[in-house]
């Protein structure tokens, strides 16, 4: 085999699988949480865009951090609960905001996406490894 082969199955097996399962989970919380209509596809991208870059792994990642990654992720999962509650609370008011009125309120919108931006960046941070920055604590994109 040569490098490129080598590289080429490295990056799906480890990169592509794991990309194309958030890519599904995206979905999937997606259609949960009410921001989208239809239901998630298994095997086509729908409304729900995920970007996961594959990085070039001996210039962009350092080759220790991935075993204190997860360690590092902890204050990030704990504020993620708290947030993942609210979120699910604000779910229950948003539904009955659309039964009544047909439209999702956007301040409920906006917060309920950016749980789940934060949840997708803590995620490739910690265990797709596509990434050594350090997750940002805010609900912005």
């Amino acid at each position: 085999m040569t490098g490129s082969t080598l590289g080429r199955l490295v990056e799906v097996a480890v990169v592509g699988l794991p990309a194309r399962a958030a890519r599904l989970e995206a979905r999937i919380y997606s259609y949960l949480f009410l921001l989208r209509d239809e239901y998630p596809s298994v095997d086509e991208e729908q409304a729900v865009h995920l970007d996961i870059v594959y990085p070039d792994a001996k210039n962009d990642l350092n080759r220790w951090l991935p075993l204190v990654k997860w360690l590092l992720a902890i204050p990030h999962y704990i504020v993620l609960l708290f947030l993942s509650i609210a979120a699910g609370v604000v779910v229950i008011i948003a539904w009955f905001a659309i039964l009544f009125t047909g439209r999702y309120p956007r301040g409920m919108f906006d917060f309920v996406v950016g749980v789940l931006r934060w949840a997708l960046r803590v995620s490739a941070y910690a265990f797709l490894l596509v990434t050594d920055r350090y997750p940002p604590f805010t609900l912005s994109p």
